[in-house]
């Protein structure tokens, strides 16, 4: 590859691969960094790309429904460019009549109506659900994928791309024209891009139950989502605010194994291993992208549980900025600035 700006990029989560694929389209010279990937949360995430059910259950995200949406109609555009397969079978929410009324009611509020299905049909949907799940809804809005194959995908399609990838920490801008910093919730870079000291680590843990392999759509309860996988069923997912370690933590664990059985009885009992990752947030649950204090350096951090899903509009945002492009509504919200006393 030769011409356009020389571009480093620390991290290679799904912020800093789908980044990276796209400088390299847009004709810049890349190279990724990362010393270990598999540590990182998009390699232990579920993989949900749920714009609709995240705005719903999740009230600090719900004012940005509609960056959500525009992250997600990007992804097909990934899934052609990169092979990442998708999985458009939908989500259902499962649960008792007042909480499903709830649910009903925020998806009224943003323009939208879950299907009503009958039990017979949630049971198709989702294997083995318990009997006394009566009623449930239906959205086809959200999809999901499979982030080991996803992060395999995008990788391979980047190196097709010309872009190169070493396995170490950056320390300074190096030879490089800009430095994209995708850390996540580290803060080894905080010298670098002194934005990210705002982030907020939080915790969150997954059970994967590997003996139960099952097609069908993702189910959403109270406090509880079940997402099949090639790895196994995988249940999620705890936040645990404050929390900077991946180590497995049973106690923290016990209200999700306790939600889980209750959704699928056969899994009371069931063995099941736990995956751990630490993901970055913000005072506003968006992530910060765009360019630092520090001239050179942009910020492409902070997606909080929504990493997957908005990564392709994250990268679309730092893309414009490498180029001096207009990037839209999504880059003043997502603005590192914007938390900054006078911004706007």
């Amino acid at each position: 590859m030769t011409g356009g700006a020389k571009v480093t990029v620390a991290g290679a989560g799904a912020l800093g691969l789908c980044t990276a694929l796209a400088l390299a389209d847009s004709g810049c010279r890349v190279e990724v960094a990362d010393p270990d990937p598999r540590a990182n949360a998009s390699a232990v995430a579920a993989g949900m790309l749920a714009p609709v059910f995240e705005a719903v259950l999740d009230p600090e995200v719900a004012p940005a429904f509609d960056l959500l949406i525009a992250a997600r109609d990007l992804w097909p555009g990934l899934e052609a460019r990169a092979g990442v397969r998708l999985d458009r079978s939908g989500a259902m929410a499962v649960g008792d009549e007042t909480w499903l009324a709830g649910v009903q009611a925020s998806l009224v509020r943003l323009g939208l109506h879950g299907i009503d299905l009958p039990r017979r049909t949630a049971g198709d949907l989702a294997p083995g659900l318990a009997p006394d799940a009566r009623h449930a809804l239906l959205v086809r809005e959200d999809w999901r994928l499979e982030p080991r194959q996803a992060l395999a995908a995008l990788r391979a399609s980047a190196e097709a791309a010309g872009v190169a990838f070493r396995g170490e920490a950056v320390r300074d801008l190096g030879g490089a024209d800009w430095l994209v910093v995708a850390t996540g919730a580290g803060q080894a870079l905080a010298d670098l891009a002194p934005e990210i000291a705002m982030l907020a680590p939080i915790k969150g843990q997954i059970l994967r139950y590997s003996e139960v392999r099952r097609a069908g759509v993702s189910v959403r309860g109270d406090g509880v989502y079940a997402t099949p996988s090639s790895e196994g069923l995988a249940i999620g997912a705890t936040m645990e605010p404050g929390a900077s370690d991946s180590a497995p933590d049973r106690k923290a664990l016990q209200p999700l194994v306790t939600r889980a059985a209750a959704l699928f009885p056969a899994l009371a009992g069931a063995k099941f291993a736990v995956s751990a990752g630490v993901r970055a947030a913000t005072a506003d649950a968006l992530p910060l992208v765009g360019l630092s204090a520090n001239a050179k350096v942009i910020l492409a951090v902070g997606a909080r549980r929504n990493g997957w899903l908005l990564a392709p509009l994250v990268a679309q945002v730092v893309a414009a900025c490498v180029s001096g492009r207009d990037a839209g509504m999504a880059a003043r919200r997502f603005d590192p600035a914007r938390f900054a006393e006078g911004f706007g």
